[in-house]
Formats: C-alpha cells, sequence, structure tokens
C-alpha cells in the first residue's frame, strides 16, 4: 500500500531555471517522497506549482552564452517572482541549466584492477577508485574539449559528472560496497564549458540570493528525464532553444556523450527577417503564426520555402554531430525531440522522411518524435499550464532538482567528495 505525503516546510521548495536565449523559464516546485505504509521511501515525485516566464532581449544572449549579465539576472529574477506568486511560495533552493555551443559532455568508460579481488570492497576502497577513475575520466574529456575549441585546458570548468554505470566483472551493480571482485570498470558522465561562459552562469545564480543545488548541462538533464525507475532506456534527444540544437546520446540508460551547436531557433527567424525584409520582431511574430498554422495558404508555402534552406543546414549538422559519436557502436533508432524550434514542422519531417542518417551507424530506421510533457511520468504540472515539448528542458531540470533534494547515492557521496579534492 503505498501513499504520498507533501513537504509542507519551505525550504523544500526549489526553482528550476532554464536561461533559455529567447524565454527564461522558472518553475517552482515541491519533492513528495512515495513511501509504503511503514515508512519506507521507494521513489519521488517533482509537483510544479507555478510558471514563470520572461522574454530576452536580442542583446542578453547570443547562442545561448550570456552577453549581459545584469539584464539577464533581471529577467530570471522576474521568471521567479511570477512562478513564486501562483505557487504562493518562494523557493529557497535553486538548480540551474547551462546550454551552449562550448558546453561538451562525454561519458568515458574506464577499468580499475583490484589487488585483492576476494577482499570485499568497503568505503574507503571505493572512494579511492573514485578518485582514479575520475581523475582519468576528467583529463580525458577536457582534453578532447580543448581539442575542439581551441580553448587551453585551464580554462575549462567542470560543470557536472556522474557515475552512470557500475560494473564489477562484467557485473552490473548500483552499490559496490561488500562486493568481491577482480576489476571495477565505471562509466563517469563529465560535462565541460569555458571558464567565461560558465562564470557568468555562477555570476547570476550569486546574484539571485538562492541556495545553489547544482548548475546541469542542459542536454544531460534531458537524457535523464525519462524512465526514471527503469534505466534501460536508449534514444537521441535533440533540444531546438533559439540559439543551439543539443544532441545527447543515450545507450541502455546511460548517457554516452552531448553536443551542441550554434544553429536554433532564432537562425529561421533571421533568414525569414532578411528575405522578407521585415524587422526581427515582426518574423518572429510571423514564424509563429506558421507554426500555430494561422497563415493563408500562399503565405504558408513562402515561409515553408524560405525555412527549408536553413533546415538543410541544421540536418547537416545533426550528422556531424552524431558522426562524432565515436565510442557508439550502434546509434539508438528512437530520436526524442524538444525545444521550441521543434514546433517548425519541417524539423520532424526532414528527420522522418530524408536518407540523412544512411552514413551513420543505425541498425534501423530512425523515428523521430516529440517528448511529451506526459511522458516525465514523474512530474506533475498542477498550474496545467505546460502544454507541449517547448517546456520539456526546464521539467527535466526540475527532474535532476529531485535527485539532488534527496539522499545521495554511496557512489555519487563518493564522487562528490572526490570532485572536491580535485578543485576543478
Amino acid at each position: 500500500m503505498f501513499k504520498f505525503f507533501k513537504a509542507k516546510e519551505q525550504e523544500n521548495v526549489i526553482v528550476a531555471l532554464d536561461i533559455g536565449t529567447e524565454i527564461v523559464k522558472a518553475l517552482v516546485f515541491e519533492v513528495e517522497e512515495k513511501v509504503t505504509g511503514s515508512g519506507e521511501v521507494v521513489g519521488k515525485r517533482g509537483i510544479i506549482k507555478g510558471i514563470g516566464k520572461v522574454r530576452q532581449r536580442l542583446g542578453d544572449m547570443q547562442n545561448s552564452v550570456v552577453t549581459d549579465i545584469s539584464s539577464v539576472v533581471h529577467n530570471c529574477k522576474e521568471a521567479i517572482r511570477a512562478a513564486s506568486q501562483q505557487a504562493g511560495v518562494r523557493p529557497t533552493q535553486l538548480v540551474m541549466g547551462i546550454a551552449g555551443e562550448f558546453v561538451k559532455g562525454a561519458t568515458s568508460t574506464i577499468s580499475y584492477k583490484r589487488e585483492e579481488p576476494d577482499a570485499k570492497i568497503n568505503l574507503s576502497e571505493l572512494r579511492n577508485i573514485v578518485h582514479k577513475l575520475q581523475w582519468r575520466a576528467f583529463a580525458e574529456v577536457r582534453k578532447q574539449l580543448s581539442e575542439e575549441t581551441g580553448y587551453p585546458e585551464i580554462d575549462v570548468k567542470l560543470v557536472n559528472t556522474a557515475i552512470v554505470d557500475v560494473k564489477i566483472d562484467s557485473y552490473k551493480v548500483t552499490n559496490p560496497l561488500g562486493f568481491q571482485g577482480k576489476e571495477v570498470t565505471m562509466s563517469i558522465f563529465n560535462s565541460f564549458a569555458p571558464l567565461a561562459h560558465y562564470g557568468a552562469i555562477q555570476s547570476i545564480a550569486d546574484d539571485l540570493e538562492l541556495d545553489l543545488l547544482s548548475i546541469v548541462s542542459e542536454p544531460y538533464a534531458l537524457s535523464r528525464c525519462m524512465d526514471f525507475e527503469d534505466g534501460g532506456l536508449s534514444a537521441i534527444f535533440i533540444d531546438i532553444g533559439g540559439g543551439t540544437t543539443d544532441i545527447a546520446v543515450v545507450s541502455n540508460g546511460a548517457v554516452i556523450g552531448t553536443k551542441m551547436y550554434g544553429l536554433g531557433g532564432r537562425t529561421f527567424t533571421k533568414r525569414i527577417s532578411v528575405e522578407l525584409n521585415i524587422s526581427f520582431p515582426e518574423a518572429e511574430k510571423l514564424k509563429v503564426a506558421y507554426t500555430s498554422d494561422k497563415l493563408e495558404a500562399k503565405s504558408k508555402k513562402i515561409i515553408s520555402t524560405i525555412i527549408q534552406n536553413d533546415v538543410e543546414v541544421w540536418l547537416e549538422g545533426i550528422v556531424l554531430g552524431l558522426s562524432e559519436f565515436k565510442q557508439a557502436d550502434v546509434l539508438p533508432s528512437k530520436i526524442l525531440l524538444s525545444g521550441g524550434g521543434t514546433h517548425l514542422p519541417e524539423i520532424k519531417a526532414a528527420l522522418n522522411d530524408r536518407k540523412w542518417y544512411k552514413k551513420l551507424p543505425f541498425a534501423r530506421t530512425p523515428e523521430a518524435r516529440f517528448i511529451h510533457p506526459s511522458d516525465l511520468t514523474q512530474i506533475i504540472d498542477e498550474t496545467k499550464k505546460i502544454k507541449d515539448q517547448q517546456d520539456i528542458t526546464p521539467m527535466a531540470l526540475v527532474n535532476i532538482g529531485m535527485e539532488l533534494a534527496g539522499e545521495e547515492s554511496v557512489i555519487q557521496k563518493a564522487l562528490r567528495k572526490v570532485i572536491g579534492i580535485m578543485k576543478v
């Protein structure tokens, strides 16, 4: 017999903040624990109590990178204020998303051979194993990011890290303590950003004067938002925001890696603006009317023709991004779409109707569909204002906030202590 009880105290109220190039979105939520009649906690769900949205000015951000900190801070405060007002309570904790063309993430799978395989793994040895493996994973991914972006390794900042898979002699475990075995293999996800980009997000968090639970790579958050109780999901997540397209590849519940490139909704708006010789705001209104199917047939055809050229470029970016996941022998055939940019009908059609995937390692023909809010079964929207895929990213941050609000697993606690020692 299960029952739910609600967190009554204000300090248990959290805000998930998605600072998008176009819109700042704030979701105020509480965490409910699912318990048995005997009091055993067997699960959680997040209850969204309030939503706040504030549109950014054109000069506030470019390609998901903050260019005016004070203005973005103002927008964030306004979004949080609106969400808090609707929720009837002000949050005290914050989880923030970070995206952008230079935010990179990858999973490294590294093994450690134990000197005494017959001995049971204790906490001291576990910490030692995590420390050695994380240092190797950290160096590997940071070097890769430095080579891709041209930034010196010293100017690259760790955004977030997580152990996504643990095996002992090929046997999958969730808590290594007490196990025997010769070889411990861990898959560790690390996400990095240039110091200037990360520093701007950190400055915004400091100005909001809330207890910061974490700054999270948004593609990573997306990759964790579905199949909350089942780690077997394999899918490609594609999120199109105002400034960037974010890609995350997940195989059997483990995040293989994340990629981002600077082509998002604003690119299509700019194209309409140039081709029709109208202002950017006018072009944006026209694009929204087009995606809402509110244009007459002739105007609809004109906009579709204009957009089509940029869709071709966007699709080339997808192919290039997926080709860089060298560690994936086979790419998942399920493609899950989110973000306001996916409202353009040409996006889903291009992924489903073209032969773009022929040179990529797909075992089956890939099929794209939208992520719907109802797919995130562990999150309940009490406001009834979340309607479609454009609000999936802040919902994914709610999911991460739920994990952070609870008690850490033994292995995540060990990883956090290692990161504290590394000071990265």
